[in-house]
């Protein structure tokens, strides 16, 4: 045996040393999880070693070596059973066995050369394996464009483990370019399960599932409303802080719908801004006989450090839009469409906001044979404007606040009453806040003045209201320590009183632009206004009494919450908003709460309101989940409310929901949301996903209530390959995401959706 070194030059330093024990080879190519990238640094003055059992040549030109040859520079390496290194060139030429390294990647092959100052080369019939996406495949030749870039011929792409992925890609040429993120192929074919599932002429994807531009999957899509539908949507990344969508979408029975999604964020020398805007149009649609559009548009921006401009706003052609077009519950719902432009500046002590505001109202189809199903049309305001300022803990102590508002209340209706309201609400306190304890009395003044158009003949066009509020606030704060839900627990009782008191002023003259009676809950019950809205200030002679109790952990999380309460009124009020509102009460209903996590899998929500007048329960809710693992999770709620004053607006609706595991790789996902009152299904949702090593395939279908005549079913399937794209009708990740609280993903590590 020999060996050999060479000696060391000005600009490259090499050594070269022959054993017949060899050096450490690659490891195997179908590894479990991909070895991090080496930094990539700049090799040109490293140090080259070369190991082998037979040297030849001139070490200062070429060297030939044989048997066993290992080729080293930093993070770039080749194992061969004989090779050839040209100095002048810094090139390596090797064959038999190959095996090279790179930053990470490995290939195996027949034979190979690479240029180790440029990263330029190839190999024949290589197998490979990247590093950044865990990412392999066959090819018959491998170019390398330089240390970030190489182009596969005739060759295959997976992320999928082993030497039989489930899925594929095959491709004329595929060009892979860490440096950019982005594999680009010609003419491709996808397989699954060695099955071709579909062709393209040319196909671009992210390398690390990052954005980048292209075409996404095309879905189908089949509703009873829209018939069967493709849509083919692309995406253009327009920067890193700007994206735009586009999806052309052909619905069968109806017609080709054109829309888009532009979405952009940044930010000026004066501060951020973003924003998003969608638009859909369908031209002629065949059974509405009538052109159909929709548009949504949002964007907020900082113009000063302190100074903010925005707007909201959303329009349809039409009422029938939301029922004919609608994928979800929520889309389905949304009648009352807002269109709002405001801007908002802030200083130390005070803000002011500016706003413009108006809706479109879009009734429900089945208003026309049912009038109770009628939408009512807000009042546009044309403008408002609000400045509200305040301070805490100034002389001594106080805090004071001022609110003010001047709004123009505008209707599409000349029948109903119009004008202006300039409103203020003044109030100062004293809070005395103390371990264990606090008590705060407060002063309010309310002052309103009204100017007003299209009133009733005889009725006053000018209306004034001056009204004072008394409130005090107490409560006390005990604590002990406890071990019910394990050791170091502190377990608190927090009784709490709150009295208020507002004289009574007759309020019958003044119209009602925007005030309704706040919903009934448990911080409700420490406002001074049953009301929300500047259009009445109830009268109040009246005790809140509550208490809750709190179980906290040693680490600060909260266990368990009970709460309980009610107010009690020493007269009746009399300022209501209708006459059907309910009269001669002494206290109001009861409210009991309680919440918590019962263990580590067990949470729980749940809440009663009973009405101590009538003796019966007004409303209740209950809600348990059960989440022992990822991807486990059921949920069962009950919520029920009588009809108020006369009008069928009760409900009594059970929800169960959940996703569970019904094999090692199946799993299940449902949601039925049934009315026991009316006994028909709000909602309904069947699905079923099967998790592979490198793909996930779902399929499912769902029934929803679109309007009060109107449902709408859709089915999807999804077959995602991981790291590639996902295939099929509809979006059922959306809907899962959307109808089960809980639900979770089942490949969690890919990086896109």
């Amino acid at each position: 045996m020999s060996w050999m070194t060479a000696l060391p030059f000005p600009r490259r330093r090499t050594a070269a040393a022959v054993s017949a024990l060899v050096a450490v080879a690659a490891g195997p190519l179908y590894a479990q999880t991909a070895t991090p990238a080496a930094p990539r640094t700049d090799e040109q003055d490293l140090p080259i070693t070369m190991r082998a059992e037979s040297f030849s040549g001139r070490p200062d030109r070429i060297l030939n070596m044989e048997r066993n040859v290992e080729i080293t520079r930093g993070a770039t390496g080749v194992t061969a059973d004989t090779a050839c290194y040209r100095r002048v060139e810094d090139e390596v030429t090797a064959e038999g066995h190959i095996t090279m390294w790179r930053f990470g990647d490995r290939y195996k092959g027949d034979a190979l050369q690479l240029n180790l100052e440029t990263g330029k080369g190839w190999v024949l019939h290589p197998e490979y394996r990247l590093v950044m996406n865990n990412a392999q495949g066959k090819a018959q030749r491998i170019n390398f464009l330089g240390e970030d870039q190489a182009v596969v011929v005739d060759g295959t792409y997976s992320t999928c483990e082993g030497p039989d992925p489930d899925w594929y890609l095959k491709s004329s040429t595929l060009r892979l370019d860490q440096g950019r993120d982005v594999g680009t192929a010609g003419k491709t074919i996808i397989y699954f399960k060695d099955v071709p599932i579909i062709g393209t002429p040319a196909l671009s994807f992210s390398l690390s599932g990052a954005r980048r531009s292209g075409w996404l999957p095309p879905t189908i899509g089949v509703g009873s409303k829209g018939s069967a539908e493709l849509m083919v949507p692309y995406y253009v990344n327009i920067a890193p802080n700007r994206d735009l969508t586009l999806f052309p979408r052909y619905i069968f029975a109806r017609g080709l719908q054109l829309g888009a999604t532009g979405r952009y964020m940044g930010e000026t020398d004066r501060g951020p801004y973003h924003g998003e805007t969608h638009v859909e149009y369908l031209a002629n649609d065949r059974l509405a006989h009538r052109n159909r559009w929709w548009v949504d548009t949002l964007h907020n921006q900082y113009l000063d450090s302190n100074w903010t401009f925005g707007w909201n706003a959303h329009a349809a052609s039409d009422n029938e839009y939301p029922s004919d077009f609608s994928r979800t519950v929520a889309a389905s719902a949304e009648r009352q469409l807002l269109r709002e432009l405001r801007t908002d500046y802030y200083g130390q002590y005070w803000n002011l906001t500016a706003r413009v505001q108006s809706y479109q109202v879009l009734q429900d189809p089945g208003a026309v044979a049912n009038p109770d199903l009628t939408v009512a049309t807000p009042y546009n305001r044309l403008p408002t404007i609000n400045f509200h300022a305040g301070r805490y803990d100034v002389l001594g102590g106080f805090d004071w606040a001022v609110d003010a508002e001047a709004t123009r209340f505008t209707h599409p209706d000349d029948k109903q009453v119009q004008g202006d309201r300039a409103n203020m609400v003044a109030q100062v306190s004293y809070p005395w806040v103390h371990p264990g304890w606090f008590v705060t009395p407060k002063l309010m003044l309310h002052a309103t003045q009204y100017n007003l158009t299209h009133n009733a003949v005889g009725a006053d066009d000018k209306i004034s209201r001056v009204l004072p509020t008394f409130s005090l606030d107490s409560g006390l704060v005990f604590e002990r320590k406890t071990s019910l839900f394990g050791p170091d627990g502190t377990q608190t009782l927090e009784p709490r009183l709150f009295y208020v008191r507002t004289p009574y002023k007759n309020q019958d003259d003044i119209p009602n632009f925007d005030t309704g009676v706040a919903g009934f809950n448990y911080a409700q019950l420490f406002t001074e206004n049953r009301f929300v809205g500047a259009d009445k200030v109830s009268d109040a002679n009246q005790l809140t009494a509550a208490i809750v109790s709190r179980f906290i952990e040693s680490n600060g999380a909260e266990r368990l919450r009970l709460a309980v309460g009610s107010r009690y009124y020493f007269t009746d009020p009399r300022v209501r908003l209708n006459s059907n509102e309910q009269s001669n009460q002494t206290r109001s209903d009861a409210l009991v709460a309680a919440s918590g996590r019962i263990s580590e899998s067990w949470t729980f929500d749940s809440g009663v309101q009973y009405d101590a007048q009538a003796r019966s329960l007004y409303s209740s809710n209950v809600g348990v989940q059960w989440q022992p693992a990822p991807m486990k999770v059921l949920n069962v709620e009950y919520r029920y409310q009588r009809d108020t004053f006369g009008i069928a607006n009760g409900f009594r609706n059970a929800d169960v929901s959940g996703q569970w595991p019904l094999s090692q790789r199946w799993y299940g996902v449902t949601r039925v949301s049934y009315s026991v009152r009316d006994r028909k299904l709000l909602e309904s949702l069947v699905g079923l996903e099967y998790k592979a090593d490198c793909w996930v395939f779902r399929m499912g279908a769902q029934r929803f209530v679109t309007a009060a005549q109107n449902v709408s079913t859709t089915s999807f399937f999804q077959l995602e390959l991981n790291g590639l794209s996902h295939l099929g009708f509809g979006n059922p990740l959306e809907t899962f995401n959307k109808s089960i609280p809980g639900y979770t993903r089942l490949n969690t590590n890919v990086g896109r959706p």
